[in-house]
C-alpha cells in the first residue's frame, strides 16, 4: 500500500508550502479526538463549535441511521418531505417573534448569503431601488463567501486582500459608547436611502476575535435599524444552540430580528446544515403572483433529509438535556480557570460569555509554539492572531475542561 499524499489536499486558511504536516484523526468519542497514533486529545473548540453535545452522540447516530435507510436525498424543488418540515417548525417555535419562515442551505456563509439577498430583494419587490449596500461593524466576521466577505471587518479580517473585488458597504464601531451610538445613527441617517440592512453577530463577534459585548449594545443596534427603517439581521451561526448560555443570543437582549442565520451546532457537529429564518413582514415581500418575486436561491443539497434528520435529533436533546445549564457550569469553570492570567504579563485580556473563553494575548505571539505545547497536554487548541480560546461541547466532562484550562495558564503564563 501506498503512503498517503497530503499534498492532494488544499487545506483552509493554510499556506500549504510552509505548513506542518496535519495530524491524522482516527475517531471521536465524547469531548476526545483520537489520532491514528493512538494518541487522544481533549477538543477544545468542539470542531469549530459545531459538536454542541459531544462527538458520536447515540441519539443523532441512531436518527442519521434510520433516515439513511429511508432517503438519503431528494432535490427540494417540486418535493418536500418530512424531516425538513418538522425541523422547520421546530424551529420557528424556539426562535423568538415571528421568525416562522425557514429557508435552508448548507453553510453558515451561505446562510448569510441568503440573508443579504433577501433584504436586498424585499426592497426591490416593494419597488423600492438603489437600496443595495448593508451596514456593518468592525471586528465582524460573517463567512468566505463573495456577500459575506464584504461585511466582514474590511482591515484586520482574513479577507482584507479581497477588497477591490467586493461590493462596497458601511462598516461602524459597535455602538458601545454614547459616542459611537451617535456615530452609528448618524451614518445610517445619511446612508439610509442606499441601505438594505443592517447586520450584526449579536453579544459576541466570533471568528473577528472573539470579542464580547453586552445585550445593551445589541438592543442599540436593533434599536436604531429600526429608527431607519432598515432590514436587521443577526448572524448566529456562531452563537446559536447554548453557545452563549441562552439558546439563541439575541434572547438576552430581548431583541427580534427580521432575518437571522443559524447553522454550526444545529446538527451537532454531525452534518452540514444552515437556515437562514424570516419574519412574516419579510416573507410577505415575496408573496407575489410575479415569478419574478420569488426568492432566487436554491442549494443543491438545500434541506438534505439526512442533515434534518441530525437536527431533529440535536434539538431532541436540547429539549431533554439540561443543555443550557451545561453552558453555564462551563462559563463558571472557564472563569474560574482563566482568572489568574488577568493582569499578567503578556496578556491583554481574559473573556468569558457563555461556553465561550478567551485570552487576548500582547503580539507578536507563538502560534505554531503554542500548538505543539497544547499538544504535548493532550489539548486541542488552535490559536489564531492574538487570541487562544475555548469553545468545548457542552457535554465536556468537568475534568476534560480542567485539562484545557490548565493547558491555557500553564502555556499562556509562561509565554
Amino acid at each position: 500500500m501506498s503512503e498517503p499524499r497530503d499534498d492532494l489536499l488544499w487545506r483552509p486558511y493554510t499556506q500549504m508550502k510552509t505548513a506542518a504536516p496535519p495530524l491524522r484523526a482516527a475517531r471521536t468519542q465524547g469531548s476526545r479526538i483520537v489520532l491514528e497514533d493512538g494518541r487522544e486529545l481533549v477538543d477544545g473548540i468542539a470542531s469549530w463549535w459545531t459538536a454542541c453535545h459531544g462527538y458520536n452522540h447515540p441519539h443523532i447516530r441512531q436518527a442519521v441511521a434510520a433516515q439513511l435507510d429511508a432517503m438519503p436525498h431528494v432535490m427540494f424543488g417540486g418535493l418536500t418531505h418530512a424531516p425538513a418540515e418538522d425541523l422547520a417548525r421546530r424551529l420557528a417555535a424556539l426562535l423568538p417573534g415571528d421568525l416562522d419562515h425557514v429557508f435552508f442551505s448548507d453553510s453558515g456563509s451561505v446562510a448569510v448569503e441568503v440573508a443579504l439577498k433577501a433584504a436586498a430583494q424585499v426592497w426591490l419587490n416593494r419597488g423600492v431601488a438603489g437600496r443595495s449596500r448593508f451596514a456593518a461593524f468592525r471586528g465582524g466576521y460573517h463567512g468566505d463567501t463573495m456577500g459575506a466577505m464584504s461585511v466582514c471587518d474590511p482591515e484586520e479580517g482574513m479577507h482584507r486582500r479581497f477588497g477591490r473585488y467586493l461590493p462596497e458597504q458601511l462598516f461602524f464601531d459597535l455602538p458601545d459608547t454614547r459616542a459611537r451610538e451617535t456615530a452609528v445613527d448618524a451614518g445610517l441617517a445619511r446612508h439610509r436611502d442606499t441601505l438594505a440592512g443592517v447586520i450584526v453577530e449579536p453579544l459576541v463577534q466570533g471568528a473577528g476575535g472573539m470579542r464580547m459585548h453586552p445585550p445593551e449594545v445589541l438592543a442599540t443596534v436593533a434599536r436604531l435599524a429600526r429608527r431607519h427603517g432598515l432590514i436587521l439581521i443577526l448572524d448566529e451561526v456562531f452563537t446559536g444552540f447554548g453557545r452563549t448560555g441562552t439558546l439563541f443570543a439575541c434572547e438576552q437582549a430581548g431583541v427580534v430580528p427580521d432575518l437571522i442565520c443559524l447553522s454550526k451546532a444545529l446538527t451537532g457537529g454531525t452534518l452540514p446544515l444552515a437556515a437562514t429564518v424570516a419574519t412574516a413582514e419579510i416573507f410577505a415581500a415575496f408573496w407575489s403572483d410575479d415569478p419574478a418575486a420569488a426568492l432566487m436561491h436554491g442549494p443543491t443539497f438545500m434541506a438534505n433529509p439526512l442533515a434534518c434528520a441530525a437536527a431533529n435529533a440535536s434539538l431532541d436533546l436540547f429539549a431533554r438535556e439540561p443543555r443550557l445549564a451545561q453552558a453555564n457550569r462551563i462559563a463558571a469553570q472557564l472563569e474560574e480557570g482563566l482568572a489568574p492570567l488577568r493582569g499578567r504579563p503578556g496578556i491583554r485580556d481574559v473573556r468569558v460569555l457563555g461556553a465561550i473563553g478567551a485570552v487576548q494575548l500582547v503580539p507578536p505571539t507563538d502560534l505554531a509554539g503554542m500548538k505543539a505545547a497544547f499538544l504535548e497536554r493532550g489539548a486541542w487548541v488552535r490559536p489564531f492572531g492574538d487570541i487562544v480560546y475555548l469553545t468545548p461541547a457542552l457535554t465536556i466532562p468537568e475534568e476534560d475542561l480542567a485539562r484545557l484550562t490548565g493547558a491555557m495558564r500553564e502555556i499562556l503564563g509562561a509565554a
